[in-house]
């Protein structure tokens, strides 16, 4: 009479463990850890305020540049998928098409928070020649004396909350006619208000609204406004070209590239 065969554990098996099971940290440890992580964070933030002054001067010599490159900034912006996708509306494009001049400001206090200018010229939708978008920096309460070293850094810049330290302001648009009032007749929809909005509405929503829920502004002055060339051409974000546009790359080998061209991406509708 046969019996069936017992599956036998691996030797060891039982006795096996876990080789970083005993792996503890020390209140002490967690404190010289969290000293490093500050010094990085002041470090960095350095770096970065004073890459910001660098580019400032470059910034302004590409300004002048571009104002004679017609519609460069539409382009730029339209470039960005999401943008494209938050300015989907006809109308919203051919307001943009009057823009001629994207600029930042950072804070003086706070670099991380910023001021967009959108310079228009003459159009038939709205009376203002500069459209803001100010991410206002509000100081949390200092309990202690905080001193900026030798970098400017305080501790309270290295414990800087978006959520906390920003508020999102709002500009009124002088539309001239109701017929041409985007906001009006494209409405930012909202069931609740701790809710991301179901329909975004026009593109100016973004000016007209204080609250920016879907971060446009952000991907503007980190992303656009300094890649604002790459973006023009059409070569920044990374995506692959479209079916069409990959059909046509024979024909495009035979001709002479252009490098200074612009190529539009298509817009995803909503």
């Amino acid at each position: 009479m046969s019996s069936k065969g017992v599956k036998r554990a691996s030797p060891g098996a039982e006795t096996e463990k876990n080789p970083f099971g005993d792996v503890e940290l020390t209140d002490e440890d967690a404190v010289k850890l969290q000293g490093i992580q500050k010094d990085i964070a002041r470090v960095e933030l350095a770096l970065e305020r004073r890459a910001q002054e660098k580019m400032v001067p470059v910034y302004e010599k590409r300004r002048a540049v571009v104002k004679a490159i017609n519609k460069f900034w539409p382009v730029a912006l339209m470039n960005h998928e999401m943008i494209g996708v938050h300015a989907q509306h006809n109308a919203d494009q051919a307001a943009l098409s009057y823009l001629e001049d994207v600029w930042l400001v950072r804070d003086s206090t706070e670099s991380r928070c910023f001021t967009l200018e959108f310079h228009f010229k003459e159009n038939p939708y709205f009376s203002n020649t500069v459209l803001k978008k100010e991410y206002k920096y509000v100081s949390p309460p200092v309990e202690t004396e905080d001193k900026p070293d030798a970098d400017g850094i305080t501790e309270t810049m290295l414990e800087f909350s978006w959520e906390r330290d920003v508020q999102p302001q709002a500009t009124k648009i002088e539309w001239k006619d109701d017929a041409k009032n985007l906001t009006r007749l494209h409405p930012r929809v909202t069931h609740d208000e701790d809710e991301e909005p179901s329909e975004g509405g026009s593109f100016f929503n973004f000016f007209e609204i204080a609250e920016d829920p879907f971060d446009v502004g952000v991907a503007i002055a980190n992303d656009v406004f300094p890649e604002a060339i790459e973006y023009f051409l059409g070569h920044a974000g990374g995506e692959e070209l479209d079916s069409d546009e990959e059909e046509d790359s024979d024909e495009d080998e035979e001709e002479e590239i252009d490098l200074e061209k612009p190529r539009p991406k298509k817009q995803k509708k909503a």
